[in-house]
């Protein structure tokens, strides 16, 4: 796991060096054991690792290899690279290292851009072909990578993260109004390429982009999620799909066991953690670490899921880590966490990652993670509402939507007035071929949209932050498909994930799947009161943070009832602005 940047020049002056290594070093956290720069003519790139995979320093980066003609920055792990090595050596390639980089370099070398569907793992890298004199750059199926792009008349610049491309300087702190209507529609959800900054984008998940030394661009979608069965599984029932499922799991966690050495486990206290920690148990993993976190209790709800990942821990006999927060310590570290942020992110679990992650930095570099199964399985209560809808989109609208566009148009000034843009942009998404059932609909949405660009996002942004490699085996790419080919009948009843619980108890005890649903709690945040409400009161109000996006009586009027202004995923209004200020603040715009 590292972070990657790096410029490439259109007007045949030589890269900014001094740009790329500013940026470099920002990228610190992500790669805390070395680092590494490399300038030839128009390209520089640079590199920050942290030894995982392989610790020798032949697999250092920038990987330049002088025979291909190929200089390659890699951010991830490429789990199956033992057997494309075995490949790439039966076509006469050798090898100078151990890891997966270089297989990632001679992959490329021997198949182009054809090597991305052969990769199972986690990825963004960038490749300069000397010879050609282009850049080629690409990210992985469901985004668990990110890659951000900087563009201008004479330039292209990269980067693992958006505050590390401000560092290398040159990018201007306009807003982009697209992007401010989905932040506040849309769940803080801005698909890709568009950011909230208007000179900055991300390259989307599952693309690859071939930029000539002149600038012309190639970009292509080099995968897809269809839903469906396939002709030979119409006919299964609950235990083929559950089986089946089981079986996937299984692989997903082993192949993600591969050079790592000290295994940890963030545990909710979830069927999805739970399911985690029992199946790498099953697979002789040893001396496995847990770590769950928990805050006070607020608005009547419970701050800790504590009694479920305590019975997980004691079952399996982990050497479990338990961290509870005060208000102080959250109100201390929520600037560091929104500095983490490559973008704003207003769920409440951001800060409880943030500060899990610092926990679990000291124990390990390596650990599993529950993402995806909410998405992939319809463990969310906006799917049951779906199930034969007549209008696919306007149920998902009014059960995922944080406000509609007339409340919108109340919320920010007249400048920042629009169309319906994060409203359009679900309507064509609803639209597109490859899912016919609503409910496929809606899960094709959040698992190629909404997981990267929130869950997805928050995960990476706030391990990386202390220098933390996190494996995610639900987004094993052959999971993700498995998940898309089974029914939405069989992962609907009871609350949701049914096909998936059902695996679950030939696994892990009955009491953590028959519990009501949980989520990763910070009530502070979500029932605004306190020494908390004064901060984010303190934080809209003051006149050096007003920056004209909002309207003055709409903040008014959310401040007046700070408790009462909930989301229908039942988050804070409030906390959305205030979120947004904060996120601006800390990143100097």
């Amino acid at each position: 796991m590292c972070g990657i940047s790096g410029e490439l020049r259109f007007d045949k002056r030589p890269a900014d060096l001094a740009a790329v290594e500013r940026i470099t070093h920002h990228l610190t956290s992500r790669g805390p054991d070395a680092w590494g720069v490399h300038a030839r003519g128009p390209i520089a790139l640079g590199h920050r690792r942290l030894k995982i995979m392989d610790l020798a320093e032949a697999s250092g980066q920038p990987m330049v290899d002088s025979d291909l003609g190929l200089d390659l920055v890699f951010n991830g792990a490429i789990y199956n690279y033992p057997e494309l090595r075995d490949e790439l050596q039966s076509l006469g390639y050798r090898f100078f290292s151990d890891g997966d980089t270089e297989v990632l370099l001679k992959g490329y070398h021997a198949w182009g851009e054809a090597l991305l569907p052969r990769l199972n793992g986690m990825f963004a890298f960038a490749i300069w072909e000397r010879d050609r004199q282009r850049l080629f750059l690409a990210r992985d199926r469901l985004g668990v990578k990110p890659l951000y792009l900087s563009r201008s008349g004479h330039r292209l610049r990269f980067a693992s993260s958006l505050p590390a491309l401000l560092a290398g300087g040159d990018i201007g702190a306009a807003l982009d109004p697209m992007a401010l209507n989905h932040y506040l529609n849309f769940h803080a959800v801005v698909p890709a390429p568009r950011t909230l900054l208007a000179e900055v984008e991300k390259l989307p998940p599952a693309t690859w982009l071939r930029v000539e030394a002149d600038g012309r661009r190639e970009q292509r979608t080099w995968w897809r999620l269809d839903y469906g069965p396939r002709d030979e599984e119409r006919g299964f029932g609950l235990a083929e799909w559950r089986d089946t499922l089981l079986e996937s799991l299984r692989e997903a966690v082993e192949i993600r066991q591969r050079a790592a050495v000290d295994v940890g486990v963030l545990l909710s206290g979830g069927v999805d953690s739970s399911l985690l920690v029992g199946l790498l148990r099953e697979a002789g993993v040893e001396n496995l670490s847990t770590f769950s976190i928990g805050f006070q209790d607020a608005g009547g709800e419970r701050g800790d899921e504590f009694q479920y990942s305590d019975l997980i821990a004691r079952h399996y006999a982990t050497r479990h880590h338990q961290l509870r927060i005060d208000e102080r310590e959250i109100i201390e570290q929520l600037p560091a966490a929104f500095r983490a942020m490559s973008e704003p992110m207003v769920s409440h679990d951001c800060i409880a990652f943030y500060l899990l992650s610092r926990e679990v930095a000291r124990h390990c570099k390596v650990v599993q993670s529950g993402q995806g199964a909410d998405e992939l399985f319809a463990g969310y209560h906006w799917y049951p509402p779906l199930a034969g809808a007549s209008d696919p989109y306007a149920a998902y609208r009014a059960a995922f939507f944080d406000r509609d566009h007339d409340e919108y148009l109340a919320t920010v000034q007249p400048k920042w007035h629009g169309e319906d843009h994060a409203g359009a942009f679900v309507r064509e998404h609803f639209a597109q071929p490859g899912a016919e059932d609503p409910v496929d609909k809606a899960l094709r949405l959040d698992s190629t949209v909404m997981l990267v660009e929130d869950p997805v996002k928050r995960v990476d942004n706030m391990t990386m932050a202390w220098g933390l490699e996190a494996r995610t085996p639900f987004l094993d790419y052959r999971l993700v498909e498995l998940s898309a080919r089974i029914p939405a009948r069989f992962k609907l009843p009871e609350g949701g994930k049914y096909v998936l619980k059902e695996a679950a108890r030939q696994v892990i005890p009955a009491a953590v799947i028959d519990r009501p649903k949980g989520y990763f709690p910070v009530p502070g945040l979500k029932h605004l009161q306190g020494a908390t409400l004064d901060w984010v009161r303190e934080l809209l109000l003051d006149p050096s943070q007003d920056r004209g996006l909002f309207n003055p009586a709409e903040v008014d009027r959310l401040l007046s009832d700070p408790q009462g202004q909930l989301t229908p995923l039942r988050g804070s209004k409030l906390w959305q602005l205030a979120a947004l200020n904060l996120w601006l603040s800390e990143q100097g715009l």
